[in-house]
Protein backbone atom coordinates (compact mmCIF):
# COMPACT_ATOMS: atom_id res chain seq x y z
CA UNK A 1 0.00 0.00 0.00
CA UNK A 2 1.45 3.45 -0.91
CA UNK A 3 2.58 5.57 1.93
CA UNK A 4 2.14 9.32 2.10
CA UNK A 5 5.67 10.72 2.09
CA UNK A 6 4.65 14.36 2.56
CA UNK A 7 5.77 16.16 5.66
CA UNK A 8 3.12 17.69 7.87
CA UNK A 9 3.80 21.14 6.41
CA UNK A 10 4.66 21.09 2.73
CA UNK A 11 5.85 24.28 1.04
CA UNK A 12 3.28 25.37 -1.51
CA UNK A 13 4.75 26.21 -4.94
CA UNK A 14 3.21 27.99 -7.93
CA UNK A 15 4.76 27.49 -11.39
CA UNK A 16 4.21 30.23 -13.99
CA UNK A 17 5.15 28.90 -17.43
CA UNK A 18 6.79 30.92 -20.16
CA UNK A 19 5.77 30.93 -23.83
CA UNK A 20 6.73 27.63 -25.44
CA UNK A 21 7.92 26.23 -22.12
CA UNK A 22 5.90 23.58 -20.35
CA UNK A 23 6.50 23.27 -16.64
CA UNK A 24 4.82 19.87 -16.51
CA UNK A 25 8.02 17.89 -16.02
CA UNK A 26 9.28 20.40 -13.46
CA UNK A 27 5.98 20.19 -11.60
CA UNK A 28 6.28 16.41 -11.42
CA UNK A 29 9.93 16.50 -10.33
CA UNK A 30 9.33 19.14 -7.65
CA UNK A 31 6.26 17.22 -6.52
CA UNK A 32 8.51 14.24 -5.76
CA UNK A 33 10.23 16.29 -3.06
CA UNK A 34 8.69 15.31 0.30
CA UNK A 35 8.35 18.89 1.51
CA UNK A 36 7.19 20.61 -1.71
CA UNK A 37 3.68 20.68 -3.14
CA UNK A 38 3.03 22.24 -6.56
CA UNK A 39 -0.39 23.79 -5.96
CA UNK A 40 -0.84 25.74 -9.21
CA UNK A 41 0.47 26.05 -12.76
CA UNK A 42 -0.11 29.32 -14.59
CA UNK A 43 -0.06 29.32 -18.37
CA UNK A 44 1.44 32.19 -20.39
CA UNK A 45 -0.97 35.11 -20.55
CA UNK A 46 -2.76 34.17 -17.33
CA UNK A 47 -2.56 36.50 -14.32
CA UNK A 48 0.16 35.28 -11.93
CA UNK A 49 -0.87 37.74 -9.20
CA UNK A 50 -4.45 36.46 -9.19
CA UNK A 51 -3.23 32.86 -9.18
CA UNK A 52 -0.98 33.61 -6.20
CA UNK A 53 -3.94 35.08 -4.32
CA UNK A 54 -6.02 31.97 -5.02
CA UNK A 55 -3.36 29.27 -4.48
CA UNK A 56 -1.56 30.93 -1.53
CA UNK A 57 1.91 29.58 -2.43
CA UNK A 58 4.99 30.10 -0.29
CA UNK A 59 7.03 30.50 -3.48
CA UNK A 60 6.16 31.36 -7.07
CA UNK A 61 8.59 30.12 -9.72
CA UNK A 62 8.04 32.47 -12.66
CA UNK A 63 9.61 31.91 -16.07
CA UNK A 64 11.72 34.91 -17.04
CA UNK A 65 10.53 34.65 -20.67
CA UNK A 66 6.94 35.59 -19.79
CA UNK A 67 5.84 38.88 -21.32
CA UNK A 68 6.12 41.75 -18.82
CA UNK A 69 7.71 39.39 -16.30
CA UNK A 70 9.03 42.16 -14.05
CA UNK A 71 5.57 43.72 -13.82
CA UNK A 72 4.22 40.27 -12.92
CA UNK A 73 6.84 39.88 -10.19
CA UNK A 74 5.88 43.26 -8.76
CA UNK A 75 2.18 42.33 -8.92
CA UNK A 76 2.73 39.08 -7.02
CA UNK A 77 4.81 40.88 -4.39
CA UNK A 78 2.10 43.52 -4.03
CA UNK A 79 -0.96 41.24 -4.12
CA UNK A 80 0.48 38.28 -2.18
CA UNK A 81 3.29 39.75 -0.04
CA UNK A 82 3.80 36.49 1.88
CA UNK A 83 4.77 34.75 -1.40
CA UNK A 84 8.44 34.77 -2.37
CA UNK A 85 9.16 34.95 -6.12
CA UNK A 86 12.01 33.24 -7.93
CA UNK A 87 12.56 33.85 -11.64
CA UNK A 88 13.48 30.87 -13.78
CA UNK A 89 15.97 32.04 -16.42
CA UNK A 90 17.22 30.11 -19.42
CA UNK A 91 20.45 32.10 -19.52
CA UNK A 92 22.02 35.33 -18.33
CA UNK A 93 20.56 38.55 -19.73
CA UNK A 94 21.83 42.05 -19.04
CA UNK A 95 19.80 43.67 -16.29
CA UNK A 96 17.67 40.61 -15.50
CA UNK A 97 18.94 40.00 -11.97
CA UNK A 98 18.91 43.68 -11.04
CA UNK A 99 15.43 44.19 -12.52
CA UNK A 100 14.05 41.10 -10.79
CA UNK A 101 15.43 42.10 -7.40
CA UNK A 102 14.17 45.67 -7.84
CA UNK A 103 10.70 44.30 -8.66
CA UNK A 104 10.74 42.33 -5.40
CA UNK A 105 11.92 38.86 -6.47
CA UNK A 106 13.86 36.74 -3.99
CA UNK A 107 16.27 35.79 -6.75
CA UNK A 108 16.91 34.31 -10.18
CA UNK A 109 17.78 30.66 -10.80
CA UNK A 110 18.50 28.63 -13.91
CA UNK A 111 15.45 26.96 -15.43
CA UNK A 112 17.55 23.95 -16.50
CA UNK A 113 19.20 23.43 -13.11
CA UNK A 114 18.88 20.04 -11.45
CA UNK A 115 15.51 19.55 -9.74
CA UNK A 116 17.27 19.10 -6.37
CA UNK A 117 18.99 22.49 -6.81
CA UNK A 118 15.67 24.17 -7.70
CA UNK A 119 14.02 22.54 -4.68
CA UNK A 120 16.86 23.82 -2.51
CA UNK A 121 16.42 27.33 -3.97
CA UNK A 122 12.71 27.20 -3.04
CA UNK A 123 13.55 26.17 0.51
CA UNK A 124 16.17 28.91 0.84
CA UNK A 125 13.83 31.57 -0.55
CA UNK A 126 11.17 30.68 2.02
CA UNK A 127 13.65 31.39 4.81
CA UNK A 128 14.14 34.91 3.43
CA UNK A 129 17.45 34.25 1.74
CA UNK A 130 18.21 35.96 -1.57
CA UNK A 131 18.81 33.15 -4.05
CA UNK A 132 20.58 33.89 -7.33
CA UNK A 133 22.56 31.42 -9.39
CA UNK A 134 26.20 32.60 -9.44
CA UNK A 135 26.39 32.22 -13.23
CA UNK A 136 23.66 34.85 -13.56
CA UNK A 137 25.33 37.41 -11.29
CA UNK A 138 26.67 40.53 -12.99
CA UNK A 139 30.39 40.21 -13.63
CA UNK A 140 31.23 43.66 -12.26
CA UNK A 141 30.30 42.83 -8.66
CA UNK A 142 32.76 41.79 -5.99
CA UNK A 143 32.24 39.10 -3.37
CA UNK A 144 30.71 41.67 -1.04
CA UNK A 145 28.01 42.50 -3.65
CA UNK A 146 29.27 46.03 -4.24
CA UNK A 147 29.63 47.29 -7.80
CA UNK A 148 33.16 47.58 -9.14
CA UNK A 149 34.24 50.08 -11.78
CA UNK A 150 35.32 48.48 -15.05
CA UNK A 151 39.07 47.95 -15.42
Amino acid sequence: MPRNFRTARSLRVLLAEGPGVSAGALAVLLGLEPDLDVVARVSPGADVGAAALTACPAVALVDADRPDVLAEVAAVCREAPECRVLLLAGSARPGLVEGALAAGAAGVVLRDDAPAALADAVRRAVTGEAVTDPTLEPQDRGRDGLSRPPN
